[in-house]
């Protein structure tokens, strides 16, 4: 478990290291400044990703259920590893956003790491186990953005996408090297007379019932959080008037949100185990609207930072709380095709939402951040509804 969890903080942090810089870069080296042309640019830059991930997540959950989720692990850090590096030579938009479509394509170290981690770790200890992955990727946010900031600023844009190359190549290698996988994978080794392998057979009747309404509640989730997420150094940049030193800044900024983030993940994963995952949803997002629509006015960093901070915080204890019930309620032998669907829903949120709040953001920049509060608010009426019908359900029982 613990070489696990170091693989993903390398693997974040190294996403982490040049990626959250893309709107600098972009304007930097690659030349884009005009407002609007800026705005769609970063959008597509930030959705390219989520689109092919969506489209294969499915397909490498299926293979990690086949032939091992070790092995998924291992393809999702040396992919990453080979597009980054080739991220930091690109001269035009046009071929870093071909990039990203194969980053989506080819990575997911986040759903092969749950899937992993889930099938090896006892079921009463799994909400801690992704919780402590949460926190993992949180930590190597804060550090990759933190120090990839330094970089930028001192060597360059394009070194940092270089750095991410070599620190996705150490996170493969310490899967490759340095873990194994007990759970013995689920083959087809047996048919009907249509020709029909058992395990397909039971594919989808071994899923829980409540899952799909899991998977529509994580992409719902996705998309409110990441909805304002693209547009973050843009604030940063109005805020601080120039593109110099900016990187300083949103690296800090983005560190001060990572710490969050491992605080909502270690705190959550802890509560997952002993209280309502719906109880817990509808607190925070509620607690999230609050801090994300105060974005919309603030001026300066001293009261950014802090505010930051509560909306990761809160923000971030909604997907681990989920991805707690994924662990605890999906069979071991299907884990690898549960977590890949939470990958395509997670996905499609992730498409959609800046895309969104780019539409936004062309209209009024700052509305992004109030459109993001609002649908903190709305997710906790939905999770609300939710906690109403499950009780309802549980009396009629009675």
């Amino acid at each position: 478990m613990a070489m696990i969890w170091a693989s993903q903080f390398l693997s974040i942090m190294g996403f982490s290291f040049a990626l959250p810089f893309a709107p600098y870069f972009l304007q930097q080296d690659l030349g884009i400044t005009r407002h609007a042309e800026l705005q769609m640019w970063v959008a597509l830059f930030s959705a390219a990703t989520a689109l092919t991930m969506g489209i294969a997540a499915p397909l490498w959950g299926l293979l990690a259920d086949r032939y091992g989720k070790r092995i998924m692990l291992i393809r999702a850090n040396f992919a990453g590893c080979i597009v980054m590096s080739l991220m930091g030579g690109v001269h035009s938009p046009v071929t870093l956003i071909i990039l990203r479509l194969i980053q989506g394509a080819l990575t997911g170290t986040m759903t092969a790491a749950q899937a992993f981690l889930s099938g090896e770790i006892p079921r009463e200890h799994r909400g801690l186990a992704i919780g402590g992955l949460s926190a993992a990727v949180f930590s190597g946010s804060m550090a990759g953005a933190f120090i990839g900031g330094f970089v930028a600023q001192a060597l360059g844009y394009r070194m940092a996408f270089y750095c991410s190359g070599i620190l996705l190549l150490i996170a493969g290698m310490l899967v490759l090297l340095g873990t194994r996988e007990t759970v013995r994978p689920r083959r087809a080794s047996s048919s009907d007379g249509r020709g029909e392998s058992q395990a397909a057979q039971v594919r989808w009747r071994d899923l829980p019932r409540p899952l799909w309404g899991v998977l529509a509640a994580i992409s719902a989730v996705a998309f409110v959080r990441q909805f304002d997420m693209a547009f973050l150094p843009l604030l940063v940049q109005e805020i601080h008037g120039t593109l110099d030193r900016v990187s300083l800044w949103s690296g800090a900024l983005n560190a001060c949100g990572s710490v969050a983030g491992l605080l909502a993940g270690l705190t959550t994963g802890w509560l997952s185990d002993r209280l309502s995952p719906l109880r817990l949803v509808i607190l925070a997002s509620l607690a999230a609207a609050f801090f994300s629509g105060w974005q919309v006015v603030v001026g300066s960093f001293v009261t950014l930072f802090p505010v930051r901070f509560g909306t990761v915080f809160f923000g971030g204890a909604l997907e681990p709380a989920l991805n707690a019930w994924l662990a605890k309620h999906v069979p071991e032998s299907r884990q690898g095709v549960a977590f890949g669907l939470a990958s395509t829903t997670r996905s499609i949120g992730w498409a959609i939402s800046p895309l969104v709040g780019g539409a936004v953001a062309m209209v009024n920049f700052r509305a992004v951040f109030g459109v993001a509060s609002a649908g903190f608010a709305v997710l906790a009426i939905l999770f609300g509804l939710a906690l109403q019908v499950r009780a309802h359900k549980d009396r009629l029982k009675v």
